[in-house]
């Protein structure tokens, strides 16, 4: 099956962007929506969490407690790696599974930290940036999550610089406030791209 790595930074409209790549009929797996499965109630990540972490950081419903662990790993690096030693070879077995089980002409898999991860880039076949202004970012990020300025600024921090996801990317939808009309277009286009790629 030809992958399609769909990245970009908070804010920059990854998830309208796989919406409209679905809308075509393009399969669609999500780390992200991976990450929360297995730190949601009973999650498969749960008992490995709670043994590391401790029941404090584990919800009344038996979820992951993700405000107390995130100010946690914002904090402490070697916390965030022994979680990310936890979740990410659980999140990585899944996205591998979704993907065999993908119907379609080819599948797009929405990885966040893709850059940042640096092993991705050789398991996909292509990787396709959403990009936009840092400064959009922090606009959309504050008015969707009530962020303030600065909370986003921290995230953004830790993430890759636009600078290295654009140098990252085989192809690139610019999405600094475009209308969605023009959004869809360039994803109509560049569908009409991997489906080629896809059946040479």
């Amino acid at each position: 099956m030809f992958v399609v790595g769909l990245t970009g930074g908070i804010g920059s409209g990854k998830s309208t962007v796989a919406d409209l790549f679905a809308a075509h009929g393009v399969p669609l797996v999500d780390t992200d929506l991976i990450a929360h499965r297995i730190t949601a109630p009973h999650g498969i990540a749960m008992p490995q969490i709670a043994a590391e972490f401790g029941d404090s950081f584990v919800a009344a419903d038996g979820s992951l407690d993700r405000a107390r662990m995130r100010t946690l790993v914002f904090s402490d690096e070697g916390a965030r790696k022994r979680l990310e030693g936890i979740t990410h070879p659980l999140i990585r077995a899944e996205t591998e599974r979704e993907q065999r089980e993908a119907q379609g002409p080819y599948v797009i898999v929405v990885v966040p930290l893709l850059v940042e991860s640096g092993n991705w880039k050789t398991r996909v076949n292509r990787v396709l940036t959403v990009d936009c202004s840092v400064e959009t970012q922090i606009a959309r990020v504050m008015s969707r999550n009530g962020f303030s300025r600065e909370q986003v600024l921290a995230i953004i921090a830790r993430q890759a610089t636009r600078e290295a996801r654009l140098a990252a990317a085989d192809d690139i939808i610019d999405n600094d406030n475009a209308p969605l009309d023009a959004l869809k277009a360039q994803v109509d286009a560049q569908h009409r791209v991997y489906l080629a790629q896809a059946a040479a």
